[in-house]
């Protein structure tokens, strides 16, 4: 690989926890919380691939809330307006994985600009970063919104374009890191070298693309980065 000169991270899955929501749904349904939270964020994801592919772009947050009701109706849970919202914003309130603090504080001692690219509206990753208190590890939080009104989401390539340009730095300079295997399939197809986060043992892709590294935790990338930077 060539020099990494900058790390830019996806947020959602992979610098912070999605499943963090479990308690409050479970709060909410007694012993549902992990089903409602597994439809939940599937078909949150499925719901911005399929608004790109129809033009039909939605921001996150009303995709999240799309998502939710559908999750509520396929498992037969009653969700009041209220409800509803009290649940969605929880996804302001996610947790990071226990390991990624310690992570980003020595990438970010290596010398290297940390940067978020997520699929999430502007306010709603700041939110996340601002409620963990990492905002000082990161030089640029990325978002969709910011792909110069195309309005289509991660894996497309305009938003990846987005960090190319935001940090100056050829794509081949910048490690992009992500637990999730679509969107580092994305990525690598982009051209950026590219770290998969499999911590629970997952099968890649077969999309044509393989990572250029694979950790099963945050806290081994700096050691493999290392040699690279």
């Amino acid at each position: 690989m060539n020099p990494i000169k900058a790390v830019v991270f996806d947020l959602y899955g992979t610098l912070y926890d999605v499943h963090s929501v479990v308690a409050r749904c479970d709060a909410l349904f007694p012993g549902r919380g992990q089903e409602i939270s597994n439809v939940w964020r599937q078909k949150q994801l499925e719901y911005t691939w399929l608004r790109s592919l129809m033009g039909a772009y939605a921001p996150f947050e009303d995709i999240t809330e799309h998502a939710l009701r559908y999750t509520c109706n396929r498992l037969q849970l009653m969700l009041s307006d209220a409800e509803l919202v009290e649940l969605s914003d929880e996804y302001s309130r996610i947790e990071p994985f226990r390991e990624v603090p310690g992570a980003l504080a020595e990438l970010q001692a290596m010398g290297l600009p940390l940067a978020i690219l997520s699929n999430g509206s502007a306010r709603s990753i700041r939110g996340v970063v601002s409620h963990s208190g990492l905002e000082s590890r990161f030089a640029h939080l990325l978002s969709v919104e910011d792909a110069d009104g195309v309005k289509v989401f991660k894996p497309h390539p305009a938003v990846y374009t987005v960090a190319e340009q935001k940090l100056n730095l050829p794509r081949t300079e910048i490690l992009f890191v992500s637990s999730n295997a679509w969107d580092a399939s994305g990525a690598r197809h982009f051209g950026f070298p590219v770290c998969w986060v499999n911590r629970a043992g997952n099968t890649f892709e077969e999309l044509g693309q393989k990572p250029d590294h694979i950790v099963s935790g945050l806290d081994e990338l700096a050691d493999w980065l290392r040699p690279c930077h």
